[in-house]
C-alpha cells in the first residue's frame, strides 16, 4: 500500500483550474482498483491519496498522468508501507 502527499506549490486559484481534469484522474484509478481513499488536507494545502500497486514503479506511471503532477501545481511524496493491522471492513483491500 502507499500514501501519496500532495502539497500545492501553486496558488488555490490554479489548483481549482485544474481541479475538473483531477477529477476525471481521480475517478479512473477508483475504477482501476489503484484508488482506495482520497481527500483535501486541512488547512488546504494539498491532499492525500492511500493507493494500492504491484510496485513503485506502477504507482509513478499512475501519478505521472495526474494533472496536478503534469502542470507543476503541486509537489509529490510517496510512502510505501506494509499494513500489519486493519479494520475488517478493509479485508477487501487487503487480501
Amino acid at each position: 500500500m502507499f500514501i501519496i502527499e500532495l502539497t500545492y506549490i501553486k496558488p488555490i486559484a490554479e489548483v481549482e483550474h485544474f481541479l475538473p481534469a483531477y477529477i476525471e484522474y481521480l475517478d479512473k484509478y477508483y475504477k482501476s482498483g489503484h484508488f482506495i481513499m482520497s481527500g483535501r488536507k486541512e488547512p488546504r494545502t494539498g491532499g492525500m491519496i492511500v493507493a494500492q500497486a504491484e510496485s513503485l514503479e506502477e504507482l509513478t506511471q499512475i501519478y505521472n498522468t495526474d494533472p496536478f503532477f503534469i502542470n507543476n501545481i503541486a509537489s509529490f511524496n510517496v510512502t510505501y508501507f506494509v499494513p500489519s493491522k486493519w479494520a475488517e471492513q478493509m479485508n477487501s483491500y487487503l487480501s
